[in-house]
């Protein structure tokens, strides 16, 4: 009789936005899915961590673990060959084509620098990505966040929601990209408002252990001075800063539902609400790109080539088997992530 497969544990994944850094989180994801222990319950991801999310559950759908890996590196294969830009070398510093026309971006609008809505992303998508079959079948709860454009709030797209416009919205920054117009509304890039948003995972799934997948530094070296990188010192620091808070919210909650600071007139005995439990069992977990992105340019965000793309997949799938030798075990019984220290 044929030995039976051992269960695999489940895993809620929270992937961070930041443009083409994205592939280092396509390597992570590979580590994880050629490691083949994990299962995915729910997959929250702004910008180019919905990317990832999307094609990891569009992948597993259509071929398991192995269909993910692929779909992983059809689409940022795909992405590479539709650059108009020549970069030669590792890509990580911009073409000059590419940095002429960003440096319009101070003076036109998106309509003016592209008055034909040209985008190869939306091509890429169409031709990858089955919406249809991801809204009805998909085993993953999916999470894309996107920024309403008149009022800066947070919209969560799930399953029933997803379209070719819901994840264009994801990654829709407007100084290059014209709004992407859902039910008659704007959006903008999600990072704005979340990036990641983890309490969808906290509330709508049920697996304990959550893995973040950071690709904005949680600290810096050194402090800005130039006016350009003061410039994109700011934008880091409010596409990370709602991150920041929600993170902080955790620690918080947790240090308050320890049992010494419960209050002294609640009886000890008395059973903890669902809300309670939920809070004291869930377990953080985190891979970050800091040691790898701090040495880059912050542009090369913006980068669109493939040996670049390959050095970040590379580099996410070591820190992703290192993650796995020091921490796999620890999933489903504590927490590798010390909140406090890391948000407080």
């Amino acid at each position: 009789m044929p030995a039976r497969p051992s269960p695999s544990t489940p895993l809620n994944l929270a992937l961070q936005g930041g443009g083409a850094h994205g592939a280092f989180t396509w390597g992570v994801l590979d580590a994880l899915l050629e490691d083949g222990r994990f299962d995915f319950e729910g997959v929250s991801g702004t910008s180019a961590g919905a990317m990832n999310a999307v094609c990891l559950a569009q992948g597993l759908m259509a071929g398991g673990r192995e269909g993910a890996r692929r779909a992983l590196d059809r689409f940022w294969t795909a992405v590479a060959q539709s650059s108009p830009f020549d970069q030669g070398g590792d890509g990580a510093a911009l073409a000059p084509g590419l940095k002429a026309m960003l440096q319009w971006t101070d003076y036109l609008s998106p309509e003016q620098l592209n008055p034909f809505d040209l985008n190869p992303l939306r091509d890429i998508i169409l031709e990858q990505i089955d919406f249809t079959a991801l809204r009805q079948h998909s085993s993953v709860k999916l999470f894309i966040a996107a920024t309403h454009a008149n009022s800066g709030k947070l919209r969560i797209f799930q399953n029933a929601e997803l379209s070719i416009d819901s994840l264009l919205a994801s990654a829709c920054l407007p100084t290059i990209h014209r709004s992407i117009v859902i039910d008659g509304e704007p959006y903008w890039d999600g990072g704005y408002s979340a990036n990641p948003a983890v309490f969808p995972l906290f509330y709508q799934c049920t697996a304990a252990d959550i893995l973040l997948v950071l690709l904005t530094p949680l600290h810096y070296e050194e402090t800005p001075e130039s006016a350009q990188d003061i410039k994109l010192r700011l934008r880091e620091l409010a596409f990370n800063s709602t991150f920041l808070r929600e993170m902080r919210m955790f620690a918080h909650l947790r240090d308050q539902l320890t049992l010494a600071e419960r209050p002294r007139w609640l009886p000890r005995w008395l059973p903890r609400s669902r809300f309670e439990q939920r809070a004291n069992d869930i377990r953080f977990h985190a891979i970050t790109a800091d040691a790898l992105l701090k040495t880059l340019p912050p542009e090369s965000k913006l980068a669109v080539n493939l040996p670049f793309f390959t050095r970040l997949r590379d580099s996410g799938r070591e820190h992703g088997q290192a993650w796995l030798k020091a921490h796999q075990a620890a999933v489903g019984q504590r927490s590798t992530l010390d909140l406090a220290a890391l948000f407080y």
